[in-house]
């Protein structure tokens, strides 16, 4: 059973954080480019977001499957598995209260005035901070668990 939860956990950060991670990060180049824009061309913007969102809430799969995993193999209480749950925690908040809405501040601004344009512009500027923050924590999630300190496996 362990096997089987392990590949579904496997293939659902594949299948899920990957996407969504690529859509973000390619969100806020383009985002700014079309803040400045004279007409604006949203339709790349708006599936890029629509990409952020869905994958997002499928991404609530990785977790679930972790844990079962980790309750499979007695490793709850190990800190590196502690250590990459707070990490995920921290990278789903990030992406839950700062990406995504940021992402929408931009798409319900992008065809607006100027003004608006330019304010938004420079919380869109700061979004590729934010996502790289957020690829960053998957980055350090992935680390543990390819290296799980103290693991038996003899690596």
């Amino acid at each position: 059973m362990n096997k089987f939860l392990l590949s579904m956990h496997v293939i659902a950060a594949i299948i899920f954080v990957g996407p969504v991670t690529v859509a973000a990060s390619m969100f806020p180049p383009l985002a700014r480019r079309a803040l400045q824009a004279d007409r604006p061309e949203t339709g790349v913007l708006q599936m890029l977001h629509r990409i952020s969102r869905g994958y997002a809430i499928g991404g609530l799969t990785v977790p679930v499957f972790g844990i079962a995993v980790g309750a499979g193999l007695g490793v709850l209480t190990d800190y590196w598995l502690i250590v990459s749950m707070v990490l995920t925690a921290a990278a789903a908040a990030v992406l839950a209260f700062a990406v995504l809405p940021a992402q929408g501040r931009v798409l319900a601004a992008v065809d607006g005035p100027t003004g608006t344009r330019d304010a938004v512009l420079r919380s869109a500027k700061s979004l590729s901070m934010t996502t790289g923050i957020f690829a960053l924590l998957w980055a350090v999630v992935v680390v543990l668990m390819i290296v799980r300190p103290g693991s038996t496996t003899g690596v």
